[in-house]
C-alpha cells in the first residue's frame, strides 16, 4: 500500500542523512567557535600576566626598593651619630652604603641616599647614584670645581625622581653629608635629550648655558614617564656651603 510522505518522515531522514548533507557545515562552524573561544582565553590569560607584570613592576618594585633604601640610610646615618670628629678621613666616605642624601623639595619630601655608581644594581635599591662612567662626577666635598652629576629612577625601584618634572628654575637643590650642607639653586632644565648625550654631564655644562668651570649639580632620569627613550635634565649652581650644627638643623631652604 503506497502512503504519502508525512512531516514526520521527513524529519527522520535529515536526522538519519548520509555524510555529506548541509548539516556538515554546522560542525565547521563549531570548530571556528571553539578555536575564537580557546584564543580569547589565552588573550585573558596574557592579559592578566601582563597585568602582574605592570603591578610586579610600577608597586612591588617600589615596596622592595623603599625598604633597602631606608635600611641602607639608617647605617649611614647612624655611622655619622658615633663617628669620631677628630678623624682624618671625611666622614661620608667611611661607610659603603652611601656619601650623603640629596633633598630637592619641589620634588620630593624625601631625603635620597646617594651612592657610589650608576649601574642598575645600584639604582634598583632606591637610591640615586653619582656618575663614574662615561664621565666621573665631581663630588662637591672635594671641593674642586666640576659637575656633581647623580641620576635615578623615574619608574619602579623606588622612583626617586619621578616628579622630576616639578623642578623649576630657581628652586633648591641640597646635598647633605655628615658635616655639611652643600645648598644648590635650579638654573636650567632639559625636557628631552638622547640618552647618549653625555655632554649635559660634562664639568662644565655647555648645553646648560655656562661656558666658565663652577660648582655644578645636574640631575639625570628617564623620559617620558614609564619608559626609557629619552632623558631628563636640571641643572643647578652651588650658592653657599653651611656647616652642620649640633641638632642638624637644616638650611632655610628644606624648613
Amino acid at each position: 500500500m503506497n502512503v504519502a510522505a508525512t512531516t514526520d518522515d521527513t524529519e527522520h531522514a535529515e536526522r538519519t542523512a548520509a555524510p555529506g548533507s548541509p548539516r556538515r557545515p554546522r560542525r565547521r562552524m563549531g570548530r571556528i567557535a571553539m578555536a575564537v573561544s580557546v584564543f580569547g582565553e589565552l588573550l585573558i590569560t596574557a592579559g592578566l600576566v601582563l597585568g602582574l607584570f605592570v603591578v610586579y613592576s610600577l608597586w612591588w618594585t617600589n615596596v622592595v626598593a623603599d625598604r633597602e633604601a631606608s635600611k641602607q640610610a639608617d647605617k649611614v646615618r647612624d655611622i655619622w651619630a658615633h663617628q669620631d670628629d677628630d678623624s682624618d678621613r671625611p666622614a661620608e666616605f667611611d661607610s659603603k652604603n652611601g656619601i650623603g642624601f640629596l633633598h630637592v623639595p619641589s620634588m620630593s619630601g624625601d631625603d635620597i641616599l646617594v651612592e657610589k655608581g650608576t649601574t642598575s644594581k645600584i639604582l634598583n635599591d632606591g637610591v640615586a647614584g653619582y656618575y663614574t662612567d662615561p664621565v666621573k662626577a665631581t663630588l662637591p666635598t672635594s671641593g674642586k670645581k666640576g659637575n656633581f652629576s647623580v641620576a635615578a629612577h623615574r619608574d619602579g625601584h623606588g622612583a626617586e625622581f619621578h616628579n622630576i618634572h616639578k623642578i623649576k628654575k630657581g628652586d633648591p637643590i641640597v646635598f647633605e653629608t655628615k658635616d655639611k650642607w652643600y645648598v644648590y639653586k635650579v638654573y636650567g632644565v632639559l625636557p628631552e635629550t638622547s640618552k647618549y648625550n653625555v655632554k649635559v654631564l660634562s664639568a662644565i655644562p655647555k648645553e646648560s648655558g655656562k661656558t666658565k668651570a663652577g660648582h655644578y649639580i645636574t640631575l639625570t632620569t628617564c623620559t617620558p614617564i614609564y619608559t626609557s627613550r629619552y632623558r631628563y635634565i636640571v641643572w643647578g649652581e652651588l650658592e653657599r656651603v653651611e656647616k652642620v650644627d649640633e641638632e642638624r638643623t637644616p638650611p632655610e631652604e628644606l624648613r
